[in-house]
């Protein structure tokens, strides 16, 4: 059962910030600590979801930071649900999504805000990531084609044309040091109308983990909507996370890619991607029967795993294929 969150002051804030926590107590700390040193003009919530978290986060946090409006979960539900849950709770007229393995360098959060308010075609903006060592993290995207779904992953990404293909795709030549519209930042952080948000349903939560901010932000530019990455709005990304910690990492990310394909690119993009994952489980196996040093029963383990991956990812596939983007009219976006 989850905690009430805290009520909502007399007057609503500008901006909600929606901190996603997993077993990140002290990155969440020193997250919302970054928050707390940022004078936010025009007011400001910030909504933590804790997800079942098994090292003390929830209760450092109501006695570190008393001011944050606390959600917790009784189980994990991963990214893109309890995003929703914390956008859905959020009062203000803005809306930043922020990973808590992050720290927001001072005034960035009012430079995102103040730039969408200046141009409403923008649908989001994002900042510039940077690691702890003050190096630039060059994660903007192109948006996944279908030549993706095959050569973007695993063992076709790394030979021709898949090399090629994935170069493209992350924007190599993309200077990560000039502001420019992009069509994917990565999702560390984001901001945008909270009310949008909502209209388009939030995330799609049968992409639990991984490409529910891909979806995002390919629903955005089939609508017209326009994404803006700000250099000079800077964060530190402690890259990696809880997600690093998740033991289904992998077996999620086959899973939400596939799903993607297939819900944005149909058939073809379902196949392509199942093809994409079929060459990388034979080229796994075929390493794993060679090995003459695995046992014979760590290699049925290994094959055993490759089979329940397998059709994980081809019901992922048949989900993805069910869902559907949500309408909604640009009208309110004059």
């Amino acid at each position: 059962m989850a905690d009430s969150p805290l009520p909502p002051g007399p007057v609503a804030p500008r901006l909600s910030v929606v901190v996603l926590s997993w077993n990140t107590r002290e990155l969440t700390l020193a997250c919302l600590g970054a928050l707390a040193r940022d004078a936010f003009p025009g007011g400001r919530e910030v909504i933590v979801v804790d997800n079942a978290s098994a090292d003390g986060s929830a209760a450092a946090i109501r006695e570190r930071f008393p001011e944050v409006r606390l959600v917790v979960n009784g189980e994990n539900r991963l990214f893109a649900a309890a995003c929703n849950q914390g956008a859905r709770a959020a009062q203000g007229e803005w809306l930043c999504l922020l990973n808590s393995d992050t720290e927001v360098a001072p005034g960035a959060l009012a430079q995102l805000v103040d730039f969408l308010a200046a141009h409403p075609s923008h649908a989001m903006a994002a900042p510039q990531l940077r690691s702890p060592d003050g190096s630039i993290q060059h994660f903007s995207r192109r948006l996944p084609t279908l030549a993706e779904a095959l050569f973007g992953a695993g063992t076709l990404s790394r030979c021709w044309p898949g090399s090629s293909i994935r170069a493209r795709q992350s924007m190599a030549d993309f200077d990560h040091d000039h502001d420019a519209d992009v069509e994917q930042p990565m999702g560390a952080c984001m901001v945008l109308r909270r009310d949008e948000f909502l209209a388009l349903g939030g995330f799609d939560e049968l992409l639990a983990l991984y490409y529910n901010d891909v979806d995002l932000c390919h629903e955005l530019r089939q609508r017209g909507r326009r994404i803006r990455f700000l250099a000079s709005a800077r964060v530190m990304h402690h890259l990696g996370g809880s997600a690093a910690h998740n033991p289904m990492r992998s077996s999620l990310w086959w899973r939400n890619r596939t799903a993607w394909f297939a819900k944005r690119h149909g058939a073809t993009g379902s196949l392509l991607a199942q093809a994409c994952l079929a060459v990388e489980l034979a080229s796994i196996l075929i390493r794993t029967a060679c090995n003459w040093r695995r046992s014979l029963a760590s290699k049925r383990e290994e094959f055993s795993q490759a089979r329940i991956l397998w059709r994980s990812v081809r019901a992922a596939a048949r989900d993805g294929r069910a869902s559907s983007p949500v309408p909604w009219s640009p009208s309110a976006r004059s």
